[in-house]
């Protein structure tokens, strides 16, 4: 059974997130039953995604992996000359709603796993600090503030919580799930549009973190609180209900990196082998 790259992007307004849940309009239930129908498959097919968004959570770099039928996927071009991998692409987003599109599929390289041979999650948040600004085509990926907030110190309260850390006060608590990562790149500036936006990029993110990153540094760009603010957060390792976690709308998951293909296999490896130690370990460990 191959195993499928899917590359793909949607505008999660209208989904109650990308995990499949019954009664619920999913991203998974909607890619799944459109690979369902092109392959014309009994089973449905089943899928493993880099990043699991939230309800209303965009994206423009997904990625997921499906394990297929040999023979269906090779008979997806029919009478054309395409490629399977091109015919896969131009069938599925043939019958995907137009909230969700496929930029390309391939047939993965040994070793590959859309979830655990990532190296890096890079989001985007954005925030219009003045409405009169506002491009009413983007309402739906930009959040509103109230008030003007200081880019400068945002983006250095920001700066302040990279690198390797217990990121527990920034998470929903999830049972046997560790809130150690590793904060690549958490920055913040204007963009053309005078629009705040935030890159925040990590090797993998816990429930609800990046939102929560955000809040962090909100409260900092409205003169609230010092820029200090967000490390004191983090060292106290608890939630501070000084910092809400933003809405969903204005975040979106921009780009999924992988190592070269040599060392999917081996990452892969040593991601599972981390998530298994910290579900063995003691509950306070």
């Amino acid at each position: 059974m191959p195993r499928l790259r899917i590359d793909l992007a949607y505008d999660g307004t209208a989904f109650s997130g990308w995990a499949a849940q019954p009664g619920q309009r999913t991203v998974e239930g909607e890619l799944a039953a459109a690979l369902t129908t092109i392959l014309r498959v009994s089973e449905p097919v089943r899928l493993v995604v880099a990043g699991r968004t939230d309800a209303g959570v965009h994206a423009r770099g997904q990625v997921a992996h499906a394990d297929i039928p040999d023979g269906p996927y090779a008979a997806l071009p029919g009478r054309s000359d395409r490629s399977p991998e091109r015919a896969a692409v131009d069938r599925l987003n043939a019958v995907l709603p137009p909230d969700v599109v496929v930029h390309r599929v391939a047939v993965a390289a040994d070793g590959f796993d859309a979830r655990f041979s990532a190296t890096a999650r890079r989001y985007a948040y954005r925030v219009c600090d003045d409405q009169a600004t506002l491009d009413p085509l983007r309402r739906h990926d930009t959040v509103v503030a109230a008030d003007r907030l200081d880019a400068a110190a945002m983006d250095a309260a920001a700066r302040t919580l990279l690198g390797l850390n217990d990121f527990a006060a920034f998470c929903k608590r999830r049972e046997g799930a560790s809130t150690i990562r590793t904060l690549l790149a958490y920055s913040w500036e204007r963009d053309a549009d005078q629009t705040l936006v935030a890159t925040v990029e990590a090797d993998a993110f816990c429930h609800s973190m990046v939102r929560a990153l955000v809040g962090a540094v909100v409260p900092v760009g409205l003169g609230r609180v010092d820029v200090s603010f967000p490390a004191q957060v983090l060292r106290a390792g608890i939630r501070d209900p000084r910092v809400k976690v933003m809405p969903a709308h204005g975040l979106s998951l921009e780009e999924v990196r992988y190592p070269p293909d040599a060392e999917l296999g081996a990452r892969a490896e040593q991601a599972r082998a981390r998530r298994g130690e910290v579900a063995q370990q003691p509950p306070g460990a």
